[in-house]
């Protein structure tokens, strides 16, 4: 018998594939959509190579690029993006992280939130981003 529990991928929703293991044994994804609405959460900017950036406007900017491909890949564009919120460690990492934002998504002048947080999962995490985006708002 099947796990009610896992909504796995017959439940109507779309996702990207699990990342890692431990979002396998989570069980979350990064990016879902469920009909006209992506959902981009739990994003830190860790290099495709595997390697962190100590510098807080480079791990926002690989947030930015990975928020995008998620939302390509789910059938949506950037400009559909219509909010994001940004978790910072230090606020003094503010302007750094807002220059990526408007790098990466201002041309769709989403709602937008900063919060200085006390700490993300790893010591060496100063960003986590999340975004969502309604397939077809961008103009």
């Amino acid at each position: 018998m099947a796990d009610p529990t896992d909504l796995g991928p017959h439940d109507g929703r779309q996702r990207i594939p699990p990342l890692g293991a431990f979002e396998e044994q989570a069980k979350f994804t990064r990016a879902i959509r469920v009909g006209d609405r992506i959902i981009v959460a739990g994003n830190i900017g860790v290099e495709a190579d595997g390697s962190i950036s100590p510098d807080a406007g480079r791990q926002a900017e690989r947030c930015f690029e990975q928020i995008i491909d998620y939302i390509q890949q789910l059938g949506g564009r950037s400009d559909d993006i219509v909010r994001v919120r940004m978790f910072v460690t230090d606020i003094n990492d503010a302007m750094a992280v807002t220059n990526a934002f408007t790098a990466a998504c201002g041309h769709a002048r989403p709602a937008g939130t900063l919060v200085a947080i006390s700490a993300l999962a790893g010591p060496a995490f100063k960003v986590e981003i999340e975004a969502e985006a309604i397939v077809g708002a961008g103009q």
